[in-house]
């Protein structure tokens, strides 16, 4: 006979309960697959997507957090060696200038004054205690993660994987160091790559200057000290007097100059003039005519924003503060003919908001479209011993189909992006994140793991680009270089969940960076989640003040609603809308499964859990249907249609189970007829059961606290019981 638990008589509580479910889950060790019961054979392997230590978790990490643990908690109760490692990044460019701010505000220095040891020192702190605050927050929000597993992207262990693989792309060809165009962030002194730039409206105006017999438009007025070139398209018919490397002589702003005429089929002649002269140092397009047609390349800015002595009068001056003084110059010249207001796009630095200044710079590349031998191959379409690309293993790993993109339209997008990708310049003017294993001794170059023995060698200062060391982590996670046991388990890992607009930054080049180490894809799934707004379709904002906190909402309304009111109505790579409302109406729904089980409990007190009564047709029907919304509910976790599965049990749980099956179970339970009696209490048991098994990976910590205090005997943990067939 079943004895009523006295624990629900009382409300159910989030904040007494979550913290204990949790901690009974980390001392169980089952996070850790290797703790697993001998059932679980087959891995199933996530890596977290590492936040980064420059502050506290969002809501998008929590519904990063939450999707990744709804399908490793699945998975573990589907027999599955499951894996999820977790870890964090230490996020180079956005950790060292959030630490120099508050350095500055402080104590009025700069990195410079300060010196790289001590500044290194501060900012290795912050990381420690960001870490801390990260890691718990993690916990608070039910991820079953493996800790004794988990991983810094700075740590000894990645440090390792990132030498070696520099060297032995540096060995291969792969990582050259050149003198090319690259992003300069002004600002924050450093290169930044095309994909860490954000592009914001400005407006400004538009002039329209006299050079010489041509007409040329710009919004920059300060880079035109160095301009000696005037383009145009060879077909141009309004131009066809003019031959290609003819000299014209003419009047500019600093006096008179002797222009060279270039023919080049890059010039749109629809638009403006169709004439324009050119800036080789401080415009990419600017720079490939100039490397195509062999042309001077001169510097007008220097590395602070401010005009070289080329601009004679205007020398030292930010362009900020010059470019009226020199369109007043010129007009007094006759060489400004109108000018328009207009509107444009200006590329600023993501991290540190500073306006980009193109530099010719020599820097660090990985080149992307350098044939080289894959020596093993299991890349569908590229033979081992062969000759491929760094570009081609991105495109042909998603073509072939052997990386599924969810949703399939972000593959498009992705594309797009390898089809005009250039190589990526992988070196920063910092000094937190890891050091360029380059050293230098007069003429001398040695690049290794480790440092050159002998005295003189002088280490490169620069440091890699964060998305180097992240795009290693799928296999740096699992011991490469070292340790190959977890690497030959689970890897390739089976998926990959993050956020869309990170497509770019890090999902192409960890298949870029596996495929070329490994010969293989870094994981089987790439699953994109979207952005999560406020109530309105808003983006959270500080300036908006409509954020919300994912602890706050734990300790306010409990983990388990949080999490539901993040996954129900949230397709693949869709923006989601979440507000209070909504998560107080999940909050109920957890009380409501608690309110239910005090219900079911009471009924079955005269029942004997350990028999199988004769079943009802009734009966026998609820059951029936119980196994269609499994079935439905398995089928729609199984091809990433969390929302879909969730809100099926959400509504199955409220609306079947209490609205109807327990309503219309009162009548049997209260009348005299034994066998409809008994039918019903084992019927609803099982509903009972079943249901808590199917919410679990949603709502875990209500169903593992419900579990618990079940009068069945032999149970184990619900997150490792058997998912329902």
């Amino acid at each position: 006979m079943v004895a009523m638990n006295d624990k629900f008589l009382k409300p159910y509580n989030p904040q007494e309960t979550e913290p204990r479910i949790y901690k009974m889950w980390e001392e169980s060790g089952f996070f850790n697959p290797d703790n697993l019961p001998a059932r679980h054979q087959e891995p199933f392997t996530i890596m977290m997507p590492p936040p980064n230590v420059t502050g506290i978790l969002h809501m998008g990490h929590a519904l990063m957090l939450t999707t990744e643990d709804i399908m490793i908690r699945y998975q573990r109760m589907q027999g599955k060696k499951a894996l999820w490692i977790p870890g964090t990044d230490h996020a180079a460019i956005a950790t060292q200038s959030k630490v120099e701010k508050e350095i500055y505000k402080k104590e009025g220095k700069n990195r410079f004054e300060l010196g790289r040891e001590e500044l290194l020192k501060r900012v290795d702190q912050f990381a420690k205690d960001s870490h801390d605050t990260i890691i718990s927050q993690v916990k608070t929000l039910g991820s079953s993660c493996d800790w004794s597993r988990e991983a810094f992207t700075l740590d000894e262990n990645r440090n390792l994987a990132v030498r070696t693989v520099f060297k032995k792309m540096y060995e291969d060809g792969l990582i050259y160091q050149g003198h090319r165009i690259v992003n300069w962030d002004p600002k924050g002194q450093t290169t930044i790559s095309d994909d860490e730039i954000i592009y914001t409206e400005e407006k400004t105006k538009f002039y329209y200057l006299k050079y010489g017999p041509f007409t040329i438009a710009t919004a920059r007025p300060e880079t035109k000290f160095g301009d000696k070139y005037v383009v145009m398209h060879p077909e141009d018919k309004r131009y066809a007097k003019y031959k290609h490397g003819q000299k014209i002589d003419l009047d500019w702003i600093n006096g008179p100059i002797t222009a060279t005429i270039i023919k080049d089929e890059v010039i749109d002649m629809t638009f403006g003039t169709g004439v324009m002269t050119i800036t080789p140092w401080h415009s990419k397009e600017d720079f490939d005519i100039a490397v195509r047609h062999n042309l001077d390349k001169e510097q007008i800015i220097d590395k602070y924003g401010k005009l070289l002595p080329v601009a004679g009068e205007f020398s030292g001056l930010k362009i900020t503060d010059a470019r009226e003084k020199i369109i007043e110059k010129m007009k007094a010249k006759g060489l400004l003919e109108k000018e328009e207001d207009y509107v444009h796009n200006i590329a600023t630095a993501e991290r540190t908001g500073g306006k980009i200044e193109p530099q010719i710079m020599n820097q660090w590349f990985v080149a992307v479209n350098k044939p080289f031998t894959l020596a093993h191959s299991d890349i569908t379409g590229i033979k081992s011993g062969t000759k491929t690309t760094l570009k081609e293993i991105m495109r042909k790993t998603v073509d072939q189909g052997q990386i599924k993109i969810i949703p399939d339209y972000f593959s498009k997008t992705y594309f797009h992006w390898i089809d005009n990708l250039n190589d990526w310049c992988i070196s920063r003017q910092i000094w937190y994140g890891h050091r360029i294993p380059v050293w230098y001794r007069g003429t001398e170059i040695f690049c290794s793991e480790e440092a050159p023995k002998g005295d003189g060698w002088v280490q490169d200062e620069d440091t890699l680009d964060t998305w180097f060391s992240s795009a290693l982590w799928t296999f740096s996670t699992l011991g490469w270089p070292e340790k190959t046991e977890d690497l030959k388990i689970f890897h390739p890992t089976d998926v990959l969940e993050t956020g869309y607009e990170i497509i770019f930054f890090w999902v192409a080049r960890m298949i870029m960076m596996t495929g070329y180490n490994l010969g293989t894809v870094p994981f089987k799934n790439v699953y994109f989640h979207g952005t999560v707004r406020d109530g309105q379709g808003r983006k959270m904002s500080k300036s908006l003040g409509n954020g919300m906190d994912p602890m706050e909402v734990a300790q306010k309304f409990g983990t388990d609603a949080g999490r539901l009111a993040l996954i129900i109505g949230t397709a693949p790579g869709t923006d989601s809308k979440i507000d209070e409302n909504k998560i107080r109406g999940y909050k109920n729904f957890a009380n409501k499964i608690w309110n239910i089980t005090r219900f079911v409990l009471t009924s079955i007190e005269s029942f004997d859990l350990e028999s199988k009564p004769e079943l009802t047709p009734k009966d026998q029907k609820i059951l029936a249907e119980l196994q269609i919304i499994t079935k439905e509910v398995t089928t729609d976790i199984d091809e990433y249609r969390l929302y879909m599965a969730s809100e099926k049990i959400y509504h199955y749980i409220w609306h079947t189970f209490a609205d109807i099956i327990i309503e219309e179970s009162k009548g049997a339970l209260n009348g005299s007829d034994e066998v409809a009696k008994k039918s019903i209490q084992y019927t609803l048991y099982e509903v009972l059961k079943t249901n808590l098994k199917l919410l679990h990976p949603f709502m875990p910590f209500v169903t593992e606290e419900i579990w618990a205090n079940l009068p069945h005997k032999n149970k184990s943990l619900l997150m490792i019981e058997t998912w329902p067939k």
